[in-house]
C-alpha cells in the first residue's frame, strides 16, 4: 500500500501530485485553542518556494497556503485551532507537463520511475507525480502548524556543505543564513558556492549538499528508550525527504573514530539541570532528549534530473538514453533547508504530546 501518514499523536497526511491541480496536507492531533493563521504558516513556504534564484528550479509557484478546516474564530476574536483535522491546500499554478514527454517513454536513472512502475504497474510521469519533491511543500505547511505546538523550541537549519566544499566553523554567523541564496552561515563559503553551483548548472548537471539542523530549547525527557526513540524518529523523518541518502545525529559517523572517553559528554552540577562540557550525542541519549541542543545532519544526493544524457531502458525494456528537460534544481539540498526544519518541528511536536500523554508534563 501507499503510506502517506507520519506521526503518532501529532499526525499529518499529505496528498496531491507535482502536476495535479493542487497538493496539501491534513494535520490531525493538534491541540485546540492555538492561535493560527495563514500568515503564520506562509513564511516557511516562502523560504522553500522555487524560482527565487538561478541556483534553484525556475518553476514559478507562489505556494500560497489556504486553511480549509480545523480553525474557528474564538470569543477573543483570534482564529484558533479547534482540535479537529486541519486541512491545508497549496495550488499548483505553473506546471509544464509537456517537458516530461520523454520521461513517459523511458526511466530516469536515480529517480523513482522504475521502482514506482515495478510497484504499481502504472506511474504519473509528469515530474514524478506523487514521488516528486514538490510534495515537500505540504510537509513545510504542516511544519508551520507543528511549530505552534512547540513555542519553547527554536529550530535553525542551514547548508553546511555543497559537493566537497564545507563551511568554516570559524566563520559561522547565523545572521548570514538569510542573506544569501544558499541558507549558508559562512559568507565566504557562499561566495565560493555561487561559482561552484553556477558551473554545475551551466553544464546541465547537479551537485549534492549537506544540511545541518539545530533545535534548541528541547527539554530533557522527550523520546523513549526503545521503539519511539527520538533520534530514530528524526532519522526516519529526514530519510523520508526526497533525495536524502544519509542522516547523522550528533557526531554521527565521526563517533566511530573516537575512544569512549572522547565521545562521552561530561556532566557537571548546574542550576536545576546538569551542565554538559560537550554534545557529541547531539542532544539525545538512549533515545531520550538530554536538554542540550538536538543536532543532526542530512545528506542530499545530486538531483537526478540532468541535461547530460544517461544510459537507461525504455518502459518496454529496450536500451535507451535519456536527458531530462524541464526546470530542475542544480542542488536540491538548498531548498531542502526549510523541509528539514519542518520535519524536525513535526517530530518534536509529536514527541512533546507523547511525553505529555505519558507523564502529564
Amino acid at each position: 500500500m501507499s503510506w502517506n501518514t507520519f506521526g503518532r499523536i501529532f499526525r499529518f497526511t499529505t496528498w496531491g501530485e507535482s502536476h495535479g491541480p493542487a497538493l496539501g496536507v491534513v494535520v490531525d492531533g493538534c491541540p485546540p485553542e492555538l492561535a493560527i493563521s495563514e500568515a503564520m504558516i506562509q513564511p516557511y513556504l516562502d523560504a522553500r518556494r522555487p524560482g527565487q534564484s538561478k541556483f534553484t528550479t525556475q518553476r514559478n509557484e507562489p505556494d500560497q497556503v489556504k486553511i480549509l478546516s480545523g480553525v474557528f474564530e474564538a470569543p477573543d476574536g483570534v482564529q484558533r485551532t479547534t482540535g479537529t483535522p486541519i486541512s491545508l491546500m497549496i495550488e499548483n499554478t505553473d506546471q509544464r507537463s509537456k517537458d516530461y514527454s520523454e520521461v513517459a517513454k523511458a526511466y530516469r536513472p536515480g529517480h523513482a520511475d522504475y521502482a514506482y512502475d515495478a510497484k504499481y504497474g502504472f506511474r504519473d510521469y509528469r515530474g514524478g507525480g506523487r514521488s516528486s519533491a514538490r510534495e515537500t511543500a505540504a510537509r513545510v505547511a504542516a511544519g508551520g502548524v507543528a511549530r505552534l505546538v512547540i513555542p519553547e523550541v527554536s529550530i535553525m537549519a542551514y547548508v553546511s556543505q555543497i559537493g566537497g566544499d564545507r563551511i568554516d566553523p570559524a566563520n559561522f554567523d547565523a545572521g548570514q543564513i538569510g542573506q544569501n541564496p544558499f541558507f549558508c552561515p559562512d559568507a565566504e563559503a557562499a561566495k565560493r558556492w555561487e561559482v561552484l553551483v553556477d558551473e554545475v548548472r551551466l553544464a546541465g548537471s547537479s551537485i549534492g549538499a549537506v544540511v545541518e539542523c539545530v533545535a534548541t530549547g528541547v527539554p530533557a525527557g522527550w523520546g523513549a528508550p526503545l521503539y519511539a526513540k527520538l533520534d530514530a524518529d528524526l532519522a526516519a523523518a529526514m530519510m523520508g525527504i526526497n533525495a536524502v541518502k544519509g542522516v547523522e545525529i550528533g557526531d554521527g559517523f565521526a563517533a566511530a573514530t573516537l575512544r569512549g572517553e572522547q565521545n562521552a559528554d561530561p556532566m557537571r552540577p548546574g542550576s536545576g539541570a546538569p551542565q554538559f562540557d560537550a554534545n557529541h550525542a547531539g542532544g539525545i541519549a538512549g533515545g531520550i532528549s538530554t536538554g542540550q541542543p538536538v543536532v543532526l545532519r542530512v545528506a542530499f544526493k545530486p538531483t537526478s534530473s540532468i541535461l547530460i544524457p544517461v544510459p537507461t531502458i525504455s518502459n518496454t525494456g529496450e536500451a535507451s538514453e535519456i536527458r531530462t528537460k524541464g526546470r530542475h534544481d542544480p542542488c536540491v539540498g538548498i531548498r531542502g533547508v526549510p523541509v528539514v526544519e519542518a520535519m524536525m518541528a513535526l517530530v518534536l511536536a509529536d514527541h512533546k504530546l507523547l511525553h505529555r500523554g505519558q507523564t502529564g508534563r
